[in-house]
């Protein structure tokens, strides 16, 4: 059974959501004395520091996030594993690992872990579009948790999916084996140590093993 969490951050019994561990990104503001950096100086200042993951919040701020350790990487290759092999049979939409950053309408510039987008809104961008930070914001994402990222974090960040387009988000906590489900005008639901995971109606038939993904 899952709880559910309003914008105020507490449950549906009244609960106030437990303050959690983690470490916020940190953020540079550009604020008014330098210019918003262009896609091609993101992409070259992305290069000379590729030992570090970076995204740009609606703002144009630069949010500055540490490489994720070798447990958090195969939590994702599972992930993506299994999730690729539902799409592939399926065959209604295209799947994105984590290295692919998304311009959202917002302006935000975005890489989720995992991220999916129906082929009828992918085939509607032009072929400049879909080899640069394609302009859209995926119909499903999803983020996992890794030691080090701030849960609070991942929660905007969903948030901001969510209010971008998204129909539905997946936000993993393996550290507490819980996961935050959540959809466009409805409260986030939390699910502690599920089994399964149904996508429907948006991924139909796809189901997920979660405990796969902790172990």
């Amino acid at each position: 059974m899952a709880t559910q969490i309003d914008e105020r951050g507490e449950s549906s019994t009244g609960a106030l959501r437990p303050q959690v561990e983690g470490v916020e990104p940190f953020v540079l503001h550009f604020g008014p004395v330098l210019h918003r950096l262009s896609d091609e100086e993101f992409i070259e200042f992305c290069q000379l520091n590729e030992d570090w993951r970076f995204e740009l919040s609606s703002e144009g701020d630069l949010i500055i996030m540490s490489p994720t350790g070798a447990k958090s990487g195969r939590r994702n290759a599972k992930f993506i594993y299994r999730f690729s092999a539902w799409a592939e049979q399926d065959g209604t939409g295209q799947v994105f690992d984590s290295s692919t950053m998304f311009t959202l309408p917002n302006g935000a510039k975005r890489s989720p872990d995992l991220a999916w987008i129906r082929n009828e809104r992918w085939n509607a961008l032009s072929d400049e579009e879909q080899e640069k930070f394609s302009p859209l914001g995926p119909d499903f994402v999803a983020e996992i948790r890794s030691r080090t990222d701030s849960l609070k974090f991942l929660q905007r960040k969903m948030e901001e999916y969510i209010a971008n387009g998204a129909q539905l988000g997946w936000l993993f906590d393996p550290r507490h084996r819980r996961v935050y489900v959540s959809r466009p005008n409805a409260p986030v639901e939390v699910f502690d140590d599920p089994e399964t995971l149904s996508g429907e109606p948006l991924l139909r038939g796809f189901v997920l093993n979660v405990r796969e993904i902790w172990d």
